[in-house]
């Protein structure tokens, strides 16, 4: 456990230097056990400490002794419940990619990247208030088929099998929204078949094998 706490610590911190999050927005969680640990609530990433890290179990339980977990836990919660692929969960406001949720839209196939996240799209989950289980419920719509999302209003997550390729799959995120919003400088981007992203979605499953 004290492995996983240290790299949920370091990728936290990495929020806020690669930009990805500032501050403490956002939040970053991994399976273990019969749940989860998670950032807390309320606390600078700098200066977190492996004992702050929350343990949350898949029933929802946690000991308040050991702090809060981040008020958004819910989303996590349930997202390991319905996603058995799913061993770790990084959720960022990163710029582009909430900048692009505003509008309330998703990413279409203007690129072959977007098959990254999963699917022939990025979905945009519908607004509802933060730690909310309707906030929850619209995620999990939205991941459907799909390992990222944006979230309207708030911006962006992502899951993976662990929490490097989870924070890698977060910052291609943001790299496709700034490029889907440089894009969109230029006029309607050209959108890509769904017969071409059925077979980069193929291609994608061994892309990053090796």
């Amino acid at each position: 456990m004290k492995n996983l706490r240290t790299e949920i610590i370091k990728y936290s911190r990495m929020l806020n230097s690669t930009k990805l999050s500032a501050l403490r927005s956002g939040n970053i969680s991994t399976r273990y056990k019969d749940g989860f640990l998670i950032t807390p609530s309320g606390k600078k990433y700098s200066s977190l400490k492996n004992k702050d890290i929350v343990f949350v179990s898949l029933s929802g339980k946690y000991d308040k002794k050991n702090g809060l977990p981040s008020s958004e836990w819910k989303f996590h919660q349930d997202i390991y419940n319905n996603k058995k692929n799913a061993k770790a969960i990084v959720h960022a406001h990163s710029t582009n990619a909430t900048a692009v949720a505003t509008h309330k839209r998703g990413i279409p196939p203007f690129h072959y990247m977007v098959a990254m996240a999963g699917g022939h799209d990025i979905k945009c989950a519908k607004y509802a208030t933060f730690g909310t289980r309707e906030l929850s419920n619209n995620i999990l719509k939205a991941l459907r088929d799909r390992k990222a999302c944006l979230i309207a209003n708030h911006g962006q997550i992502a899951f993976e099998e662990n929490l490097t390729k989870a924070f890698e799959l977060a910052e291609e995120v943001e790299n496709i929204s700034l490029q889907y919003i440089t894009s969109l400088k230029l006029g309607k981007p050209k959108i890509l078949s769904l017969k071409e992203m059925k077979k980069v979605i193929s291609k994608a499953k061994n892309y990053k094998k090796g």
